[in-house]
């Protein structure tokens, strides 16, 4: 089962994709995004054969989501993860924060640290960087933060192919590294935006409901939700649910290879609490809508998470959900409810409030959908992982979804229009 879809051939999910049609900037109103809806169980069939495919805008979705549906969002918070310094020489240099290692890779923690704190970093303009005394190399810049000067320094202390790692220092030590980022970071837009960030961008390349600082990019299918549209689906009998992934600069790297077997997925932290799987155990009859793929990767992740403490025991671990885990062989899969269940022993046994696991899950065709009943989502990139798990929810329906997308003016991308995918 894993040789088969190790070779899925990537240029299967191809699709030409003007840069006109790539959003740069979103609308004036969140919700006055465009809403296309592919719903695979309608009887209305159009022409051609094609399961109903329908055109709306995303203040109106609540009338098209099945009857008390549970909605899954997710927390997470983009962090002004982008660092511009500039050298004496004049040379810029951009570092950006990839993951903490201070904080034993814990997100909170390594915001809530003062200073020193060490990240691995991307650097650009990375040749012009060079390694000065003691094999380490110092950048320089200066703040004001509550009325403090704080000099901010940059250290490399390490270089790979993939990455650098950094030490952040700065004085008074006791500031927090979420206040300098606040302070002296850029918010990390997509590169396929072709434009710097600017003050808008602060507030609307974030959610409404952002909670929790660890991302390097936001939940975009979130970017149209409202408090007022919030509030108005809770009133249609509709539950809400919130778990937090922590979004990876990996989300942005396209497929490079021929087969995705020959793709390695980057891991990102999963935080999802006793009381939301209790939620999720109780109401698992219910349609259970991830809004985004990082919300969807999250639950099906901790499915997979109760699959492993069944297989592999109850012991306290580090958890860590293995891009093709799914596609063991197996005989029998444990049900959702059976595998939250194991969860919740699991949380109880080690007296814990939450789960806790880093996730590098490759949900492509042919993985097992346990949790998912349906997608909000935005369109996703050509030959993308995210693509791939649009397919594995409503198979190549996928394209006529985006073919009726682009026929009918939909804008693509982070800050483009959405889909609601009933399979």
């Amino acid at each position: 089962m894993i040789s088969n879809v190790q070779n899925i051939n990537i240029a299967e999910y191809d699709y030409p994709l003007p840069d006109e049609r790539i959003a740069k900037y979103p609308l004036a109103e969140r919700d006055a995004s465009k809403l296309l809806i592919y719903n695979g169980s309608c009887d209305n069939v159009e022409t051609h054969g094609r399961a109903s495919l329908q055109e709306d805008h995303f203040r109106n979705i609540g009338q098209y989501l099945p009857e008390k549906s549970v909605l899954v969002f997710n927390e997470t918070k983009v962090v002004r993860a982008r660092l511009q310094f500039v050298k004496e020489s004049g040379a810029a240099i951009e570092v950006f924060c990839l993951e903490p290692i201070t904080g034993n890779g814990d997100y909170q923690l390594a915001f809530s640290a003062g200073s020193p704190v060490e990240w691995h970093c991307l650097v650009g303009n990375s040749r012009r960087w060079k390694v000065e005394t003691h094999g380490r190399a110092s950048l320089q810049k200066h703040l004001n933060i509550k009325g403090k000067d704080v000099i901010l320094k940059a250290e490399r202390i390490e270089k790979t192919d993939a990455y650098s790692v950094v030490r952040f220092s700065w004085e008074p030590a006791e500031i927090s590294f979420a206040e300098v980022l606040e302070h002296a970071g850029e918010i990390p837009l997509p590169p396929y935006l072709h434009r710097e960030a600017e003050p808008s961008d602060r507030d609307r390349y974030q959610t409404v409901f952002a909670k929790y600082e660890g991302s390097v990019a936001a939940p975009t299918a979130s970017l149209h939700l409202t408090k007022p549209l919030i509030a108005k689906l809770k009133e249609q009998g509709h539950t809400i649910e919130e778990v937090t992934l922590h979004v990876g600069a990996g989300t942005f790297r396209p497929v490079a290879t021929d087969t995705i077997g020959e793709h390695e997925m980057h891991s990102e932290s999963i935080i999802v609490k006793r009381q939301t799987i209790e939620h999720l155990h109780d109401n698992i009859d219910r349609t259970i809508i991830p809004v985004g793929t990082t919300s969807m990767r999250t639950i099906e992740s901790v499915y997979w998470i109760g699959v492993m403490l069944l297989e592999q025991g109850f012991e306290e671990r580090n958890i860590h959900v293995n891009q093709w885990f799914p596609y063991q062989d197996r005989e029998k899969l444990p049900s959702a409810k059976e595998s939250l269940e194991a969860i919740l022993k699991y949380l109880k046994i080690h007296n814990l409030d939450a789960l806790h696991a880093t996730t590098a899950l490759m949900i492509a065709p042919s993985c097992p959908i346990m949790m998912t009943k349906a997608l909000i989502t935005n369109f996703h990139q050509p030959k993308s992982t995210l693509l791939l798990l649009v397919s594995a929810l409503i198979g190549e329906k996928w394209k006529e979804a985006y073919k009726f997308a682009l026929e009918h003016d939909f804008r693509f991308l982070s800050y483009g229009d959405s889909c609601l995918f009933i399979p």
